[in-house]
């Protein structure tokens, strides 16, 4: 069961992030070309496209060989096995949310690839969620590593190394 909700997490996870609101972003900025023409916008999109998907891919292969599980909560509700102990070293020493950070450099790739004003829209809608979602995750970890976790906050940010 702990396999099948594992893969069921991760499996949503690459949808949502990964193609869905990718697709939405290439839906509502009028369904342009896949493959800009503009040499500039292409190199600079795929490039920090290319970036925060490595950057999530490294957090979550980090997370699940040092954790033994993954920090997804969706709103309060358990999607992937939680780790049992917080992470605070490999990418969760430059970020507490490594996984997002990668997420918001992927889809600002996304962004510039298309570059239209709808996809950054999207974007922002995307980043106020995000922020709700974060805010809710960091009161569970509050609950299971008090102290610990509150000197990690103070150490480390929320999406950046400051």
């Amino acid at each position: 069961m702990k396999t099948l909700k594992e893969i069921f997490g991760y499996m949503l996870g690459g949808v949502l992030f990964v193609g869905l609101i990718p697709f939405i972003m290439w839906l509502v900025s009028g369904k342009p070309a896949l493959f800009p023409t503009d040499t500039v916008l292409f190199t600079v999109g795929a490039v920090l496209a290319v970036a925060g998907l490595l950057i999530s891919v490294w957090s979550i292969v980090y997370m699940r060989w040092k954790g033994n599980g993954n920090p997804m909560d969706a709103f309060g509700h358990e999607v992937a096995p939680r780790t049992s102990h917080l992470m605070t070293d490999g990418p969760y020493r430059l970020s507490r949310n490594p996984m997002l950070t990668g997420t918001f450099v992927y889809l600002t790739g996304i962004c510039v690839w298309f570059w239209k004003w709808q996809p950054v829209v999207v974007f922002v809608v995307f980043i106020v969620i995000m922020l709700i979602q974060v805010r809710t995750e960091e009161k569970r970890l509050r609950n299971d590593f008090g102290e610990e976790y509150e000197a990690y906050c103070r150490r480390t940010g929320r999406f950046l190394p400051f």
